[in-house]
């Protein structure tokens, strides 16, 4: 078996760097969703710039409010998924691999647990007021729902192109549209961009 140089040190030093970016990003991505959750009312927006907002949104389903399956199995799937996923993480370790897939596979991780905690534990701790109100930490089990049936918050909307099809072009002409209306989070963040990476840096190493 091809040891990585640096030995049981080495190791370490990558294992606790997998442990300090899953825990950054795990911190980072309840606090902004906490924060979102209990100081904004459902679909208030607040502009940055004309492309980014911050617009309070929740999903019941998958990464970027896309939903195709049953909220439980989804959630079940979730949580398979990142011990399936930490296993790997923690093997790749093991052999040696490069940092650099020791990050992607870390970011991966952190991201799909970030909103496993929303779909798991919101509905028991959170309230579900109408708008204007604002939702509030309620005791643990009489939230807005079940266990596994939380929603996940999403808050960050870049409308990058907002504008009209010229009216000549056919079939979708003087229609509006948005260029890039997913709202996401920070945990999608995370999942996008070490798979991203992953495909692009580490192809042959996944392939293989």
């Amino acid at each position: 078996m091809k040891t990585r140089k640096g030995g049981m040190f080495g190791w370490l030093t990558q294992g606790r760097l997998a442990l300090l970016i899953i825990l950054l990003v795990l911190v980072a991505d309840q606090w902004i969703k906490i924060a979102v959750k209990t100081g904004m009312y459902m679909h208030e927006r607040i502009r940055i710039t004309n492309w980014f907002y911050i617009l309070f949104t929740e999903n019941p389903g998958m990464a970027f409010g896309w939903e195709f399956f049953d909220k439980l199995f989804l959630t079940s799937f979730r949580i398979i998924a990142v011990a399936v996923i930490a296993y790997f993480l923690f093997r790749a370790i093991r052999k040696g691999v490069p940092t650099g897939f020791v990050t992607c596979m870390s970011l991966v991780v952190a991201g799909a647990a970030g909103n496993i905690i929303d779909c798991v534990f919101y509905g028991l701790i959170f309230n579900n007021p109408p708008v204007p109100f604002k939702a509030h930490f309620v005791p643990f089990g009489t939230g807005y729902g079940s266990v596994f049936h939380g929603r996940v918050v999403d808050m960050f909307y870049f409308p990058i192109i907002d504008a009209n099809w010229p009216t000549w072009m056919p079939w979708v002409g003087g229609q509006h549209f948005v260029f890039f209306s997913p709202v996401f989070n920070l945990a999608d963040a995370a999942i996008t961009c070490g798979i991203l990476a992953l495909l692009l840096f580490y192809n042959k190493r996944i392939s293989g």
